[in-house]
């Protein structure tokens, strides 16, 4: 079941909303201002929709801070009628826009419409080994269920290992990968981060191997 977060301050809107999603089978969340919808927007949060004019931070505002705690559609909800403001908001990273008031079937619709593309996205931007999962897209890694802090670098590796799952990486296809040529980095460095990599896999899950050394040879991930 998705769940959609409310962010609307109008109590009359924000309660048929609430009904109106109930009623079709989603989980919702409410927030009656931008601030309290970023505390609440979480990895629990499939879509989002955003009323523009808030008070304290508006809309505008919010969208971007939305975006980067966790990359879910955001639809805007507005008045507003111009075309610049609805290009506006989009460059801010909105996803859709909805002119109130609004006919509540085209809104399940266009709901129903980015969840779909949302779920065909995860599955395109999700690696995932044993129980590693890498999300190419907001660059979070878990391991075991719980987020693996991985440095930049540390990420790229383990993404090229993630996208071959059944390969032998030779060092010098890592340093292409990862560095850009084989000249910008050594063995010595690509072995710190692997051993800095599966350290901290280690932390989350003691019991299982990820990466294994195919000795004069490079890396692969441990079957």
């Amino acid at each position: 079941m998705s769940t959609i977060l409310i962010i609307e301050d109008d109590n009359d809107i924000n309660n048929m909303l609430f009904q109106l999603l109930s009623n079709h089978q989603y989980q919702v969340v409410r927030a009656y201002s931008g601030t309290e919808g970023i505390l609440l927007h979480g990895e629990n949060v499939d879509l989002i929709l955003l009323d523009l004019m808030l008070p304290g931070k508006n809309g505008q505002e919010i969208i971007k801070v939305l975006k980067r705690k966790h990359f879910v559609p955001v639809i805007v909800m507005s008045a507003i009628h111009e075309i610049d403001m609805k290009l506006d908001l989009f460059k801010l990273g909105a996803d859709d826009y909805v002119t109130k008031p609004f006919n509540n079937q085209e809104l399940l619709a266009r709901i129903k419409v980015h969840l779909r593309n949302q779920s065909h996205r995860e599955m395109e931007t999700i690696l995932k080994y044993k129980d590693l999962e890498l999300n190419t897209e907001n660059f979070i890694v878990k391991c075991n269920g719980e987020k693996v802090p991985l440095t930049k670098c540390e990420f790229e590796i383990l993404k090229v290992f993630l996208e071959n799952t059944n390969q032998v990486l030779t060092k010098s296809v890592l340093f292409d990968r990862v560095w850009g040529d084989a000249d910008s980095a050594d063995d010595n460095t690509l072995n710190v981060h692997i051993s800095k990599i599966r350290n901290k896999l280690k932390e989350k899950n003691s019991k299982t191997e990820y990466i294994e050394t195919v000795w004069s040879i490079g890396y692969r991930l441990k079957k």
